[in-house]
């Protein structure tokens, strides 16, 4: 084929892929709404930044820079469109940000011209990934961020060992970021996400104290820190307001997903919660809820996990994960950006309406199975005595 030609199908054939109109699942739970197609894949990854267009230096229009996957997106409703900061992965591993917008959230996701040009803060940054957008009320928008390093401490030929941070930057247009010093803590820190108030006149952090790069150890759960200074954040007291309990759904650990979005019944919080299984590291998605005079106190937690990975979610780099750390509320309706199998990106939809009215009448965790058949008895006996009232 004229390598001119082959270029041409290439693009023809991807602005296909991203012109495609996406649908709703009709099977659904009543509380979210999945759709058919995900909204990026690595070959929605612009074909400018993967091969070399020019038929003289790339006579067989061979790919030059591969890319793996498009995972882990946060989240904005910005200038009228649907924005997500992807983690797109290439093939040699490394990670980066890059912005896909949509006209409505679901479907013709299309790349901006450049991938996100991140400000390094040392040499030792090897991997940066999972940001979290909040659109704070001082008029940034920041985004906190996992930054991956070799563990200094690990023995000379241990190549796997790392240690996590959160990294700090800030924006006024999501093109050109200032980087502030990474968050300063006793111990690792992934998944944190920034309130977007004030809370008595300091920034308020979600946390995830970490012993080590992948195990909590006497990490107690997702935690609660006012700052001080966001340009120069440290933690210097933490307390844990969603824990981990044995034998659920986040017994391994937890993580705070996207920003926390405000509803007239309390702070609405989307999170990830983790178990061990005979296949690996289960994620999940769940929800709870916080006060919102006092957005560090819990007020209700359904039981169990909201979503988990089905059918070809299940299938991937690391298989049966869903991870979200993003989502977009719109006019009474939310947008829930989330990966599956560190893979791909997908939609769901819900309401404000569904969510809280899921976290305020869904049992919470009774921690043992006696507690959850009595809960399943009163649904029944409830429901007995509804039908009998109703002639039914």
């Amino acid at each position: 084929m004229n390598p001119k030609n082959q270029i041409q199908q290439l693009i023809t054939i991807q602005e296909k892929l991203l012109a495609a109109p996406n649908f709703p699942i009709k099977k659904s739970n009543g509380v979210f709404t999945r759709y058919k197609n995900p909204i990026l894949t690595h070959e929605h990854v612009p074909i400018a930044w993967r091969y070399d267009l020019n038929p003289v230096t790339n006579p067989l229009q061979m790919e030059r820079i591969g890319c793996n996957s498009t995972m882990n997106a946060g989240a904005i409703k910005w200038k009228d469109k649907f924005l997500v900061m992807a983690r797109v992965e290439g093939v040699d591993r490394k990670s980066f940000f890059a912005v896909a917008e949509s006209p409505n959230g679901i479907d013709n996701f299309r790349f901006w011209d450049y991938p996100v040009i991140m400000p390094e803060n040392d040499d030792q940054e090897t991997n940066l990934y999972d940001i979290r957008l909040t659109a704070h009320e001082d008029g940034y928008v920041y985004g906190i961020f996992c930054v991956e390093k070799r563990d200094p401490n690990a023995e000379p030929g241990d190549l796997s060992s790392a240690i996590a941070s959160a990294g700090i930057a800030r924006t006024k247009d999501l093109i050109r970021w200032d980087r502030l010093p990474d968050l300063k803590a006793h111990s690792q820190q992934r998944n944190v996400v920034l309130h977007p108030e004030f809370v008595h006149g300091k920034y308020a952090l979600y946390t995830r104290p970490q012993d080590g790069f992948i195990v909590a150890g006497n990490g107690g759960g997702i935690g609660w820190s006012l700052i001080d200074d966001i340009c120069h954040a440290e933690i210097k007291e933490e307390k844990i307001i969603n824990q981990r309990y044995y034998h659920t759904i986040k017994e391994m650990k937890n993580g705070e997903g996207p920003q926390p979005i405000k509803t007239d019944k309390g702070w609405l919080h989307l999170a990830h919660g983790v178990r061990s299984c005979a296949a690996g590291l289960r994620y999940v998605l769940y929800l709870y809820m916080t006060a919102l005079e006092d957005p560090s106190v819990p007020i209700a937690e359904p039981g169990g996990y909201f979503m988990a990975s089905v059918e070809e979610e299940r299938v991937g780099d690391v298989s049966n994960v869903l991870f979200a750390n993003g989502w977009i509320a719109d006019d009474g309706r939310v947008f829930i950006y989330y990966a599956s199998s560190d893979t791909r990106l997908h939609v769901a939809t819900s309401t404000i309406k569904q969510l809280v009215d899921y976290c305020m009448n869904t049992p919470k965790d009774g921690l043992r199975s006696s507690a959850s058949v009595r809960q399943i008895i009163q649904l029944i006996d409830k429901n007995k005595a509804f039908l009998k009232a109703t002639n039914h």
